[in-house]
């Protein structure tokens, strides 16, 4: 450390000494960050002893600094970029394979020379506060070099930082008058736009501030600039809420990101430049621990400017060495996507729950109604098979058999029992979410979740209940028309391997198919939302040709029917696209890729009962029931699994309270396990509090 600082030039602006210097103080990958403490102190203690290397550190420093634009570094890095979530996504995934051209301009290529490992913010964050000031102010304290021309570090930092929030204010004003965030808020259109009315305020407030560099007059207070940039936050708090009901899209939810990034840094930097002391810290910046670790004995302001800097400073190098993180910026902008896809699967999975054995009875018609439905399709599907077709052909006839019945079941309001976790845990999970995760009420989330647990059950029951019969008499039926079974014993015996729990990968291809379930939930949630927010009732009837076949009032009819069943209708479609062609795409790929479905399973059970002449014995029997009812509990728990687990991702749920729920469910189980399993007969007022009390007793 102390040859490096013998090398350092006054006189020169090369970045390479100071990527040598900064090796010295990153730790090895054998020592943990916080070792980099011991190297600044190092590197503070050779400068005090030292003042020739402070001053040449000092004149290096400030002639590097001198040298390099500053804007781009707070106006860029931790802030997306105005192209787009495409263009800035393959710009992320080229820069990670080969990254761009680095010059001598731009100080954020200068971070990128010197800090170029991907893990440096953490031990640049590791190091304590007071550690890196006493470094900087050694530095700064030390005098310049002799024969350099004079500069100020600090001046120069506070000119990028002026070029900065202009920049960054015309980027907010140009984001906020975007026509997709107008249409989100047309309300803005009806008065001064808080967007556009910031930056008139910044460009007041930096005239006033180059007046204060000129000739010392004192610029205006900046705190009216700070709530035009909190009536911005507003904007976009409204926005996002309006998302909920009128749906959104991933160009819009960039677009809210990218200025919350911009108003945030705004703060920050207005924060760092006033004079007053009177600016509040912005909302993310945590200062009160750094402010009393950097300067405990200073006044409040300088306190907490110096604070802010370090804290920037980290926010920053963090940013840059992440700049081309693929997922970070993915996870980041489709939160408000993910949220609003499973808050529309969460108000359709409001019909898949039953609140009274009434309710509970309607279930099982509904569903059994499907398991007539599923029947024929399973018809369908051995005659298909039969026609020993290629297999691209054959996987688009059963993926059109799958899709095709299932539209019809939505269509019908009939109900497939594996359609509803992907729907109910959607629900469940909006029921978890709280503004601080502590305040879930355990008694109504365990009276809903056992509502969804018995709905799904009579589901299952009322699907097995008709396909069962229906396939037995389809197969029996047939027999009497051709004089021949439906199909072969040998390919009965092969139909029931297929679904033999222990002899077989059944539950494997069960599992795969709660997969294709989960995928279907968040198809429906993301048609669902694209209808909302595309307004697809009001489309539908502005198509003059359909006006003149059905007239205004079925059109009018039918675009109401499209946005509110759009999301049911495409993911019932996918759906069936996923069963029909997963057994070919592993055929094709040589994978053990397949998929079994408890109603399939269970019509093919009793398909091949009669091409056996009802001739199976009891251990096959018994084996092929607990087969399909296994295929059936997989199928629900992987798909349950799944989306519930997304569902509380993206309300940013953090749930650890499983344990008293499951006692409270306990508790309801016992003191009432008729109505736990089939429901009340009806729901009195007051029963949920009643037995909240018993529970707290």
């Amino acid at each position: 450390m102390l040859a490096t600082l013998e090398r350092i030039d006054p006189h020169s602006d090369r970045i390479d000494l100071l990527v040598t210097l900064v090796e010295h103080l990153r730790p090895s990958r054998r020592q943990p960050p916080a070792a980099a403490a011991d190297a600044v102190r190092t590197l503070t203690q050779l400068l005090k002893g030292n003042p020739a290397h402070a001053s040449a550190l000092h004149s290096y420093l400030a002639r590097l600094l001198d040298s390099r634009r500053h804007a781009s570094l707070y106006t860029d890095i931790g802030i997306l970029s105005n192209d787009g979530f495409v263009t800035e996504l393959k710009r992320r995934l080229a820069y990670r394979f080969l990254p761009p051209a680095l010059g001598d301009i731009y100080l954020s290529d200068a971070i990128d020379q010197v800090l170029y490992a991907d893990t440096d913010y953490l031990w640049i964050s590791a190091v304590p506060t007071p550690d890196w000031l006493a470094l900087f102010d050694t530095v700064a304290a030390a005098k310049p070099a002799a024969h350099t021309a004079p500069a100020d570090p600090g001046r120069t930092l506070l000119l990028g930082m002026l070029e900065a929030i202009r920049t960054l204010s015309c980027r907010v004003c140009a984001l906020g008058l975007e026509p997709r965030l107008l249409r989100s808020h047309a309300e803005i259109e009806d008065f001064d736009s808080p967007f556009l009315m910031q930056n008139i305020e910044v460009n007041d407030y930096l005239d006033g501030y180059e007046r204060l560099l000129a000739d010392g007059a004192p610029p205006e207070d900046a705190r009216h600039l700070l709530v035009m940039l909190d009536q911005c936050s507003a904007v976009i708090d409204k926005v996002r809420k309006n998302a909920a009901t009128q749906g959104t899209s991933v160009a819009l939810t960039y677009l809210l990101l990218a200025l919350t990034q911009s108003i945030d840094r705004l703060r920050k930097l207005l924060f760092l430049v006033d004079l007053s002391g009177a600016l509040p810290a912005a909302p993310t910046l945590d200062l009160a621990q750094k402010a009393d670790e950097a300067t405990p004995a200073s006044e409040p302001p300088t306190s907490l400017r110096r604070a802010a800097a370090i804290a920037l400073a980290e926010e920053l190098i963090e940013a840059h060495n992440k700049k081309y993180a693929v997922r970070e910026m993915v996870a980041a902008n489709i939160d408000l996507l993910a949220r609003n896809v499973t808050e529309n699967a969460s108000r359709t999975g409001e019909h898949y729950i039953a609140d009274s054995r009434r309710e509970l009875g309607g279930m099982f018609l509904s569903s059994a109604g499907a398991g007539v439905i599923v029947g024929f399709m399973a018809l369908i599907k051995i005659l298909m098979s039969s026609l020993r077709a290629a297999p691209l052909v054959e996987a688009f006839l059963f993926s059109m058999n799958y899709s095709l019945g299932f539209v019809l079941i939505h269509t019908l309001h009939f109900t497939i029992a594996t359609k509803q976790p992907a729907m109910t845990a959607s629900r469940i999970a909006s029921g978890l979410s709280s503004k601080d995760g502590r305040t879930i009420d355990l008694d109504s989330m365990a009276d809903l979740i056992s509502k969804v647990f018995r709905t799904q059950c009579i589901a299952v029951l009322g699907n097995l209940a008709t396909v069962l019969p229906v396939a037995y008499l389809i197969a029996f039926g047939w027999v009497s028309l051709t004089g021949k079974h439906l199909v072969s014993p040998e390919k009965a015996h092969h139909m029931l391997q297929d679904i033999n729990p222990i002899g077989s990968p059944a539950l494997f291809y069960a599992a795969i198919a709660g997969v294709c379930l989960f995928v279907a939930g968040l198809i429906s949630g993301y048609y669902d939302n694209k209808a909302l927010y595309t307004q697809m009732a009001q489309r539908v009837t502005q198509l003059r040709a359909l006006r003149g076949l059905l007239g205004p009032e079925r059109l009018q009819r039918l675009g109401l029917y499209l946005e509110n069943n759009l999301g049911g209708l495409m993911g019932n479609f996918f759906f069936g696209i996923l069963l029909g062609t997963i057994g070919t795409l592993g055929y094709l790929l040589g994978l053990p890729l397949d998929i079994r479905h408890v109603t399939f399973s269970a019509a093919n059970f009793a398909t091949a009962w009669v091409a056996l002449d009802q001739r199976m014995s009891l251990e096959l029997a018994l084996t092929s029931i607990g087969g399909f009812l296994s295929i059936g509990i997989v199928n629900l728990v992987v798909s349950f699994a799944l989306a519930l687990w997304v569902a509380l991702r993206a309300r940013k749920v953090r749930f650890k309270q499983g344990i008293a729920l499951i006692r409270t469910m306990g508790r309801r189980f016992l003191y009432a396990p008729i109505d736990f399993l089939i429901g009340p007969k009806h729901t009195p007022a007051g029963a949920i509090d009643s037995l909240s009390s018993r529970g707290s007793t």
